[in-house]
Order: structure tokens, then sequence, then C-alpha cells
């Protein structure tokens, strides 16, 4: 099994030719279009862009020593994918994305968040280009947090959880020390009633 890409260089040197051509223009596009703020690296073993940790401390709720994910690229088994969560997270967003698309004439395979492609000419750039310059990080992360449950994003259900454990120990102890003295006290008189037969 082939080893984790610790840097884009060596994910994309590890591609067979056609892919790294065609994921290093996929590439090329979105840098030139990101918007200042994001960060681009190996993320979920991909090529990712995301707000990292310094703009966006809470980082990914499903995971939040991950920076919050914004967009990858990935050479998969049976195609390439583009996997696009600025489009996910903001449905006007995607339906403008796919209108665009599909106005250039070629094929959107397109699920969730990940657009598949078998070759590079199946990508119209100028869309993916203009899908990834819209999205400043302000406007990202305040669609992200409408997007997720408040209690996913709120740390204040530990207090809670805290204040309800520290109460049932003590009625535990005390509870506890009851049964202890019964049953000592039973003990006793079993002992007394054997020496008396």
């Amino acid at each position: 099994m082939p080893t984790k890409p610790a840097t884009v260089e060596d994910y994309l040197a590890s591609l067979p030719e056609d892919r790294r051509e065609a994921l290093q223009a996929v590439r090329k596009v979105i840098l030139k279009n990101l918007p200042k703020g994001y960060e681009e690296g190996i993320q979920y073993n991909m090529i990712g862009y995301y707000v990292p940790h310094s703009l966006y401390p809470n980082g990914y709720h499903c995971d939040p020593k991950q920076p919050l994910p914004f967009a990858s690229i990935a050479s998969q088994k049976n195609h390439m994918g583009l996997y696009l969560f600025c489009v996910y997270c903001d449905p006007e967003g995607k339906q403008r994305f796919v209108k665009e698309w599909k106005a250039t004439g070629k094929k959107l395979d397109m699920g969730a968040s990940c657009v598949r492609f078998k070759k590079l000419d199946d990508v119209p750039l100028d869309v993916l280009g203009a899908a990834i310059k819209r999205v400043p990080v302000k406007d990202f992360i305040a669609v992200y947090e409408s997007m997720i449950p408040a209690s996913k994003r709120k740390p204040a259900g530990k207090k809670t959880t805290k204040k309800k454990t520290a109460k049932k120990p003590v009625s535990r102890k005390t509870s506890t020390k009851k049964s202890t003295k019964k049953k000592t006290s039973k003990k006793k008189v079993t002992k007394k009633t054997t020496k008396k037969r």
C-alpha cells in the first residue's frame, strides 16, 4: 500500500502522468482564484484548501483538530474528484454552480459535494474558478455556521454534564454508607444467635 503523502508535491508526484497533469491544471485554477486567508495542504489524504485554525480556531465540527475544509482535489480509483464543500454548504451557490456548469455543455457528474471527472476536458475551468473566487473566508464561515446545528457549535453542553456527574457520586456515597451499616448490624445479630445455640 502506498505511503500517505506529506506534501502537495508528494501527492502529485505519486500520480500517473495524465492524472498529475489534470490535477495540476485544476490546482492552478484554484490557487489563482482562491480568496485571501485559505491555505493549501494535505487534508484527508487529498490536496485540500481550508480555513486555518489561526482564522477559525473551532475547526471542522466533525473533527475539530482538522481545519475547516473549503475544497479538495483528489485522484480516486475510477475518477478524479473535486470536493467542493464551499458549494455544498450554500444551496443557492450550488444551484448557480450547477447552472453555470451545464451552460457550458459539459456533462456534470456530481454528488452532494463531489464532482467526478475522467479527464481535464470534462471540467469547465472558468466555472470552477468563479465558484472558488466568490466565497471569501468570512462569508464561508458564516454560511458554514448557519448550516451546522447550534449544539455542535457551542461547547455549553459540557457544563451541564459536569454538574450532573458531580451530584451523582454524592448520592451514591450516602446510599452506600446506609447499606453498609445495615449489613454489619445483621452480621452481629447472626453471630450472637449462633453463640447461644
